[in-house]
C-alpha cells in the first residue's frame, strides 16, 4: 500500500496522510542516508520483536537506534535549516559513529 507525500513549499516538512513530519536533511550524501535509514529500519524491526518478547531493555535499545537514525537524518533536534552545514555534517557523522558502535558492542 502505497502512501500520498507532500512536501511542503519550504521543503522542511512531509505531509503524510494529514499529519505533518520533519524532512531528512537534503544536504546528506546518498550514501550516508542510506546507511542512516539501514539502521533506523533494523531499531524499528527490533521495537516490534523486543516488544512481542516482553524485553524492556532490547526495546530501550531498539529505541536509542532509531532515535540515533532519525537525528542523524535530520529528523529530530535542532531543525536542519536553522543549522550551518558543518554543524549538520558532525550530526550525521556522529549519529553514524555511534550507530556503528551499537553492531560494534552486539
Amino acid at each position: 500500500m502505497s502512501r500520498d507525500v507532500e512536501r511542503t513549499d519550504d521543503g522542511h516538512w512531509i505531509v503524510v496522510d494529514g499529519r505533518r513530519w520533519r524532512a531528512t536533511d537534503p544536504e546528506l550524501p546518498d550514501d550516508v542516508a542510506d546507511r542512516l535509514r539501514s539502521h533506523l529500519g533494523r531499531g524499528r524491526s527490533g521495537v516490534g520483536v523486543a516488544k512481542k518478547a516482553g524485553d524492556e531493555d532490547a526495546v530501550a535499545a531498539a529505541r536509542e537506534r532509531v532515535g540515533l537514525a532519525k537525528h542523524g537524518l535530520g529528523e529530530r533536534g535542532d531543525a536542519w535549516w536553522d543549522l550551518p552545514l558543518e554543524d549538520r555534517r558532525r550530526r550525521w557523522e556522529d549519529a553514524l559513529r555511534d550507530l556503528d558502535a551499537l553492531d560494534d558492542d552486539a
